[in-house]
């Protein structure tokens, strides 16, 4: 089968297209056919900072058929349409492959009416939406409709793969969606995956505007720039609120330590891999549900565009996610 491996950390140029053998499920694991591969940011990222122990195959998510089942895993899974998540998280065996073996828990199905890229494009992001929605004192665990009923929620960056599916589980759940974006291109793309109102930072006081839209403040904020919007989000939260961050746009950040206490605001750190097992249950779950639901989509007209990519050129399309392409990228891998 072709694979997409590299033995060395580095920039794209150390991975290459090679042949492997097409690997057998152990217990409690499924084989499946991969259709497409999702690229995420943590995956050139980990491809250039970590040296693996052997041949590593690159990306976390995909989507595929389940071709063949391991020991303790019901033969009924054959066939199996499927998303993939973490696949590549502690182990050698990404998605950036023809057939890939995993756990049976990693291979979530998908309905007949969701598209492989769909599904390609859910994991990483999906679930770390998932997490920043769940996180706030008092909130839901697990999201559903109405789970979000009466809360307003903030997405910065809301063109981005998190900031576009934490708009529709938002908006899935009930929630008023607010979002911040830094062009009116991009706000487009905000509001086609629905958010309720669309702030562009560049060209408006952001704070003015979101208190005039909300007077009595956000409740969640879903934050991809803690240390340059950490004043922002200050000011127009509600109390009790939580800012969930989930990257790390610089090293350190700057808490306005009174305020925070005063309305007992609370910084909540995400990283989806070290998430509680529990937590993760309930994510893959709820994003489940929400695909059924027909409530999570990909493309232009949902505010993801989508920016393919044959196996071969795996590494053009790390490079593009690198440089922050518009949308999502997805690498066909099936030929």
């Amino acid at each position: 089968m072709k694979a997409i491996t590299y033995k060395t950390s580095g920039a794209a140029d150390v991975m290459a297209l090679t042949d492997r053998p097409v690997p057998t499920p152990g217990a409690g694991e499924v084989r499946v056919a991969v259709k497409v591969s999702g690229v995420n940011p943590t995956d050139w990222k980990a491809r250039e900072s970590n040296t693996p122990q052997g041949e590593q195959v690159p990306d976390q998510d995909g989507s595929g058929v389940i071709d063949a089942v391991g020991p303790g895993v019901p033969e009924d899974r054959i066939g199996e349409r499927v998303w993939l998540w973490e696949a590549a998280w502690g182990r050698a065996d990404g998605t950036a492959q023809e057939y890939v073996t995993l756990p049976s828990r990693q291979a979530v199905a998908l309905p007949e009416h969701a598209s492989f890229d769909l599904g390609a494009s859910l994991g990483i992001p999906a679930l770390t939406a998932h997490r920043t929605l769940t996180v706030a004192d008092g909130g839901p665990a697990r999201l559903a409709p109405g789970a979000l009923a009466g809360r307003t929620v903030l997405v910065a960056g809301g063109a981005g793969a998190v900031g576009n599916a934490a708009i529709q589980l938002a908006r899935w759940a009930g929630a008023t969606v607010v979002t911040t974006v830094s062009s009116p291109e991009k706000g487009e793309l905000a509001k086609a995956a629905g958010a309720h109102h669309v702030v562009d930072y560049r060209a408006q006081d952001a704070a003015a505007v979101i208190r005039g839209i909300v007077p009595d403040g956000v409740h969640v904020v879903v934050e991809v720039a803690p240390a340059a919007n950490a004043a922002l989000d200050e000011a127009v939260t509600a109390p009790d609120a939580v800012v969930a961050f989930y990257a790390d746009d610089s090293a350190t950040v700057a808490v306005p330590v009174r305020p925070s206490m005063f309305g007992n605001l609370r910084w909540q750190g995400v990283l989806v891999y070290t998430v509680p097992t529990a937590a993760k249950d309930h994510a893959v779950a709820a994003v489940s549900a929400a695909v059924a639901d027909g409530a999570i989509r990909v493309g232009e007209a949902a505010g993801l565009p989508l920016h393919r990519f044959p196996l071969s050129r795996t590494g053009d399309a790390h490079d593009a996610v690198k440089q922050s392409a518009i949308g999502k990228v997805l690498i066909d891998v099936a030929s």
